[in-house]
């Protein structure tokens, strides 16, 4: 690739205006009041695409948020890279919490980002890495240097489950044809040490809810007479775990891989200091599952955990109450092998099963996905590390994240095709956290290395 470096130069103050406006608008899947406004993020990379070169470009409906999809095809006989990326993101909460507005994007220099970061909701996850592939097909045709076709599935109920983009898939197979996809929604272990995705944890969400009495009680006359649903629901989730910090549930661990102690030696070459990393979540002590080290049990080991718990009086002061109800929400990230939805009839099962008399116990599934494992010895990952290695200058470690992209295992069933994930973020970049942030360096270095997988993947593939 020609002058790639000159060209990003030349343009590095407009792609970051062009992002920020973008990150402006706050596209929040998970709650209708912003429905407008991720109608008009759908709206915006449209009219982004169709600016850089594709030829057609279309906001496709769905049951839930538009797909946007386009497409540059220049000869149907050269292979086909299918760019996935989503336009909604998480919601902000707890504002108070930020240092910033989350959709005011404002830059500001940091340690790790001495060149600055941009500070705003969805700034790594996913609006500036999906946004990276834009600006990198915006420099092939006006370069005249794009090697091949390429199309863009974007679409905005990521953060949701993504529930439309399955029912488009299924009936969109024959537009979405493709030789390889390709996907920015990871991140990479340091800014001198480029890593590729190899795995990702599926997913199971819930929400339970426990009932005690027909309505909240004084807890004088009534405390110690009365099963508390809050206290029982506490008990309940405590139990989901044992002293080694093993998850209860029968049948939980059924199918899960337990990798080779090769493949255990060659994931702990990735560099890492636990020392720096309790530093920065500012924690004395890391926790987790017994036998295992930190990085494998965010990885290569399913969990379960509360994302959330509440019932009863929360405002200020006291009321003196029994609660009628108490809830959480649960999710449970599984590795590859283990099924979501069996995994949520074990649960749901199970936790009816421990509940004491004196409450009913509902248990509501809300969304979920399969966990994914790509081979390092094909087309689409070689040339993604070839890539790295010409932009970092040292090659890409393989790596299994502890994140879940749920439709990634439908991509390869649907679509039958390799999936590669060439994530630029990095783990302090505050995904789903207050103060989320994409560094300057890493939003640029994306732009500069995807032309270049683009070169690759064409190349290997005609030989």
């Amino acid at each position: 690739m020609k002058d790639i470096k000159s060209y990003i130069k030349n343009n590095k103050d407009r792609f970051i205006e062009e992002l920020i406006d973008l990150l402006k608008i706050p596209s929040i899947s998970a709650d209708p009041a912003y429905k407008k406004d991720v109608i008009k993020t759908a709206e915006t990379i449209k009219l982004s695409l169709e600016k850089v070169g594709c030829d057609k470009v279309e906001i496709c409906e769905t049951p839930g948020y538009p797909i946007v999809y386009g497409e540059k095809i220049i000869d149907s006989k050269l292979p086909t890279v299918l760019v996935y990326g989503h336009y909604d993101v998480q919601p902000a909460d707890p504002i108070e919490l930020w240092t910033s507005p989350p959709f005011e994007p404002v830059v500001k220099k940091t340690e790790i980002h001495p060149e600055g970061a941009i500070f705003a909701r969805g700034a790594c996850d996913d609006k500036g890495q999906m946004y990276m592939h834009v600006k990198a097909l915006e420099y092939m045709t006006e370069t005249n240097q794009l090697p091949c076709n390429v199309k863009f599935m974007i679409e905005g109920e990521e953060e949701v489950g993504s529930e439309s983009l399955s029912w488009f898939v299924t009936r969109n197979q024959e537009k979405l044809a493709n030789d390889v996809i390709l996907i920015s929604d990871t991140g990479m272990i340091s800014n001198t040490q480029p890593s590729i995705t190899t795995g990702l944890r599926g997913l199971s969400y819930v929400e339970v809810e426990v009932t005690g009495p027909n309505r909240d009680l004084h807890s004088g006359l009534y405390g110690g007479a009365v099963a508390n649903p809050i206290n029982i629901l506490t008990k309940m989730i405590a139990s989901l775990h044992d002293e080694n910090n093993h998850i209860t549930i029968p049948g939980f661990y059924d199918n899960v891989e337990e990798l080779s102690k090769v493949e255990r030696a060659e994931m702990a070459k990735a560099p890492f200091s636990l020392d720096n990393y309790k530093k920065a979540l500012d924690i004395e002590a890391v926790y987790g599952e017994v036998g295992y080290t930190t990085n494998e049990r965010n990885s290569i080991r399913p969990t379960l955990d509360v994302n959330g718990i509440w019932g009863g009086y929360t405002g200020e002061g006291a009321k003196t109450v029994i609660a009628s109800k108490a809830f959480a929400k649960i999710s449970m990230r599984l590795v590859p092998n283990q099924d979501w939805k069996e995994i949520t009839e074990l649960f749901k099962k199970h936790f009816e099963t421990i509940a004491p008399k004196g409450v009913t116990v509902n248990v509501k599934p809300h969304h979920g996905g399969q966990g994914y494992v790509t081979p390092i010895d094909n087309t689409g990952y070689l040339a993604a590390n070839k890539a790295y290695t010409k932009t970092f200058g040292v090659p890409a470690i393989p790596q299994r994240s502890g994140g879940s992209i749920p439709i990634v295992a439908l991509f390869e069933k649907e679509l039958k095709s390799k999936i590669i994930l060439m994530g630029f973020g990095l783990n302090s970049d505050a995904i789903h956290s207050p103060n989320e942030h994409f560094g300057i360096f890493n939003y640029l270095k994306g732009i500069e290395t995807i032309p270049l997988f683009y070169q690759y993947f064409t190349e290997m593939s005609s030989k």
